[in-house]
């Protein structure tokens, strides 16, 4: 088990039991938009593991992308720190910088081909490798050296997605990656995520679009209120929480064509399937009974690490997306 940075002590990680190192620590961070003065974050604290596929969601406007810019370093936190193995993130040190990758919502390529691309950005990143590039596009596709002026949006994103999982850094952010993305590309993308995943990466996926991304994600961080409101690991969600229909003791209900969706106390010992709409809904209304249902699950045995390759698709028959 990896200590975390600086302490020498082993940790647990929302009760996963695995080889766990902190890879980014946001302490006390407190940011304001310029002009407007309007603050976005007061006094937010997080941890980010190594190893770790996170899902970062929030209401429109709660500081998603900001957050998310000031952990490269590419805004500056006003107040409190923000460090990556222990090295402050505004200094953007080439140690740093080189290990991070961020897609962003919105982006543009140049009118010219992928394989000039590569070649003016791929020294950036030492890692990077062409046989991984050639894997990832096949994987969507995609010829190898496609000229990016002529590609469609949803083309582009494969693109860069597979430029991106092949520079190999350790931390990669993906802001609506699946925007743009047809049914098919969705599970390839999927795919390709699980499939690039090692005890040394973090990815974060901030989305709005959740049914697309909960099969694969180890950790949910939910914003509000200008803090992180929720942080727990997917599997001491389902211990935690009962998500069905029509379950007694539910805590928060939404209807269905069969009556109603529920979050309820997890009584059944097994572990539930976490439906992130559900999750988020049920957090903000019921967020302090949401979390007395953690409170009971300190005293159960420690699950196992995640097998990715147990979340790997296995059909693509009812593909939707739900909007948060």
């Amino acid at each position: 088990m990896y200590p975390i940075a600086g302490t020498g002590k082993a940790s647990y990680l929302c009760g996963v039991t695995s080889n766990y190192y902190t890879m980014i620590e946001v302490n006390d961070f407190s940011y304001t938009y310029g002009k407007s003065r309007h603050r976005v974050f007061n006094g937010l604290n997080l941890s980010i593991g190594e190893g770790r596929i996170y899902g970062l969601l929030g209401a429109n406007g709660v500081g998603k992308t900001t957050l998310l810019y000031n952990i490269l370093g590419l805004l500056q936190a006003q107040e409190g720190s923000i460090t990556m193995d222990g090295t402050d993130v505004r200094l953007r040190r080439p140690e740093v910088t080189t290990e991070c990758f961020i897609i962003p919502e919105e982006f543009e390529l140049p009118p010219y081909t992928l394989g000039k691309y590569v070649e003016i950005h791929a020294p950036f990143y030492p890692k990077f490798s062409a046989e991984d590039m050639r894997r990832n596009l096949a994987l969507f596709g995609m010829e190898e050296n496609p000229h990016m002026g002529r590609l469609s949006m949803g083309q582009k994103k494969k693109v860069l997605m597979s430029f991106a999982m092949a520079c190999n850094t350790r931390l990669l952010i993906l802001d609506e990656p699946t925007n743009g993305l047809d049914i098919p590309s969705k599970s390839q993308f999927r795919k390709l995520i699980t499939s690039g995943m090692n005890e040394r990466r973090t990815i974060i996926i901030s989305t709005h679009q959740v049914a697309d991304i909960e099969n694969i994600l180890d950790n949910v961080v939910i914003l509000s209120e200008r803090k992180v409101i929720f942080d727990h690991s997917i599997a001491e969600t389902g211990k935690a929480l009962l998500f069905g229909e029509n379950q007694p003791e539910a805590i928060y209900t939404q209807p269905s064509p069969g009556g109603f969706y529920t979050v309820s106390p997890n009584r059944e010992g097994e572990e539930s399937a976490v439906r992130l709409e559900l999750l988020f809904n049920a957090v903000l209304m019921h967020r302090e009974r949401i979390e007395a249902e953690f409170g009971r699950q300190h005293a159960a045995p420690k699950p196992a690490a995640k097998d990715y390759s147990a979340y790997m698709p296995h059909s693509e028959n009812n593909e939707t997306s739900t909007n948060i």
